[in-house]
């Protein structure tokens, strides 16, 4: 901590007094530098060279400048330099003037010692340091909020907002100054994305049960102009040094990218690619599901095994994006001719197998397949040409053709042969 002591005192005499007491006072030692005028003083706060000036002593009445005036000039010159106010009896009342703007302390000449002036001088200086410090921790503190990519809200025990930094502001459409003091829910308004109900507020959870909790899953953030985005977030209680809650903060983001790639993930994991029909693992899922509700309530389904005539040929002679194109056609030929309760989906190269999950009869089952090739058997206009394509087809019913879905698929692939 720097010690170094600005004195500006118009007297010699008395600034060699002051400074001797400082230099060999036992609160110090302090390095002492004495002008005799204002504008001295001004110029060595405003061009700080070597060590710089940690406090300013200054008797206000100067040749240069005289009363609150010179407190003032010294202020602007260097607004975060404690000053220490050296006055006399008469000019008290400018001495308290002076603490009132902003001066640390004031000092009596006439009742002045070298002890009682370092120790207030040391004291002062502590304070300082201390208030440096504090803003400093702040200043890291303010700018690490408004660096990170996650928006944070803290709130008073009660609920009412204290702070947002700038992210937060930028999600809910609220400025700090906006927020300040308003119930949280108001500006943080969470709700279900399923039910559209408002979600439980995670701070008053936080600070009622004195512990850090999470945002339930599939929030939805709606901004101040309505606009909706979803979040992940945590919120944790905040204590003073007895323990005590004194509020909470919490901090979130933006999910909504992340959860939309986690649900295409999840929609690509059970779909094909190229036809975006349910895959192999998605038609297992419904076939077995299918096959316990028909098991329940003694109902019938069926599953129809597909396979595209020829499709080497057309691979070869007119290549795979041709080949690729035919496939989506006939996916979107399947589909239009089942109702919206049956499963199409594709098995890889040019099998299909679709599922009827409820049939009355074997000859529904066969109704469907003839309707089926039939679509299919008509032109597919496929860039400028139109291309005649012809499917085979097995048909496997349950429960005659099989009691699970291994077999009923078996005995279908096997039909498609007969």
């Amino acid at each position: 901590m720097s010690r170094n002591v600005l004195l500006i005192l118009s007297d010699a005499a008395e600034a060699k007094v002051v400074r001797r007491s400082l230099v060999n006072s036992r609160d110090g030692p302090f390095k002492v530098e004495w002008v005799s005028r204002c504008c001295d003083a001004i110029e060595r706060l405003r061009n700080q060279r070597g060590e710089e000036i940690a406090a300013v002593m200054v008797d206000l009445f100067l040749s240069d400048s005289q009363g609150i005036a010179t407190f003032d000039q010294l202020s602007r010159a260097s607004p975060h330099v404690p000053i220490l106010v050296l006055s006399h009896l008469r000019d008290e009342d400018v001495a308290r003037l002076a603490v009132q703007r902003g001066a640390q302390d004031y000092l009596l000449q006439e009742r002045l010692d070298g002890h009682s002036l370092a120790r207030t001088l040391s004291s002062m200086l502590e304070r300082s340091a201390y208030a440096e410090a504090l803003f400093l921790e702040r200043e890291r503190a303010q700018v690490t909020l408004n660096s990170i990519g996650d928006a944070v809200i803290s709130t008073a025990v009660a609920g009412n907002v204290t702070y947002l930094n700038v992210v937060a502001e930028r999600m809910t459409g609220w400025t700090r100054q906006e927020a300040s003091g308003r119930p949280l829910q108001e500006v943080l308004r969470i709700i279900d994305g399923d039910s559209r109900e408002p979600a439980l507020n995670p701070l008053a959870i936080a600070i009622v049960h004195n512990k850090s909790v999470g945002l339930s899953a599939n929030c939805v953030l709606i901004r101040r102009d309505g606009y909706e985005s979803a979040i992940e977030a945590t919120a944790a209680p905040i204590h003073d040094r007895r323990g005590q809650v004194t509020g909470a903060v919490i901090v979130f983001h933006d999910a909504s990218v992340t959860r939309a790639m986690s649900l295409r993930m999840s929609y690509l994991a059970q779909h094909d690619f190229l036809t975006e029909l349910p895959n192999r693992m998605l038609l297992n899922d419904r076939l077995a599901r299918a096959i316990a509700w028909a098991q329940r309530h003694r109902t019938s389904l069926a599953v129809l095994f597909l396979d595209v005539d020829h499709f080497k040929h057309i691979n070869d002679s007119l290549g795979h994006a041709i080949g690729d194109q035919v496939l989506q056609s006939i996916a979107q030929r399947l589909v239009a001719c089942v109702r919206r309760s049956d499963t199409v989906s594709r098995q890889g190269g040019d099998e299909f197998v679709i599922l009827l999950s409820e049939v009355a009869r074997a000859e529904d089952a066969a109704f469907t397949a003839d309707k089926i090739l039939a679509a299919v058997s008509r032109p597919h206009r496929i860039g400028h040409q139109d291309l005649h394509v012809t499917v085979s087809a097995g048909i496997g019913v349950y429960p005659d053709d099989g009691a699970d879905a291994e077999t009923l698929l078996k005995n279908a692939d096997i039909a498609l042969f007969q």
